[in-house]
């Protein structure tokens, strides 16, 4: 059972190491940095407008539509990088998947773009 725990030291060392360093510099940050707070910087801040009725009052579309194509795009780049680490194994296949997927990514960008799904005014 010792073996089995001498194997997770450096682990409990690296915490340690990240607990300190992160310590550190929230404690450094409130002692050095000057706080000047007004109320404006100290105001809720509600999705780019001053924050004013009710919680509850409907919000533009524009919001969801925003916050789903990020997801959309952001889910779509993050297939890239398992991609991009197992280029070699995957072979001409595998990049030429790749770049179907990607020319459909390319085609709705396009489409989101031309339809002006991406303007805010």
């Amino acid at each position: 059972m010792a073996p089995l725990l001498a194997d997770y030291f450096p682990v409990l060392v690296f915490i340690g190491i990240a607990a300190l360093i992160a310590v550190s510099m929230v404690g450094s940050a409130l002692i050095l940095a000057r706080q000047n707070p007004y109320p404006e910087k100290l105001s809720a801040y509600e999705c780019g407008f001053e924050p004013f009725e009710d919680a509850r009052r409907r919000f533009d579309v524009r919001f969801y539509l925003v916050a789903i194509l990020f997801i959309i795009f952001d889910l779509e780049v993050a297939f890239l990088f398992p991609w991009a680490v197992s280029l070699s194994d995957t072979g001409l296949f595998g990049f030429l998947s790749m770049l179907g997927f990607l020319g459909v990514l390319t085609v709705g960008f396009i489409y989101e773009w031309c339809k002006g799904a991406l303007e805010w005014e």
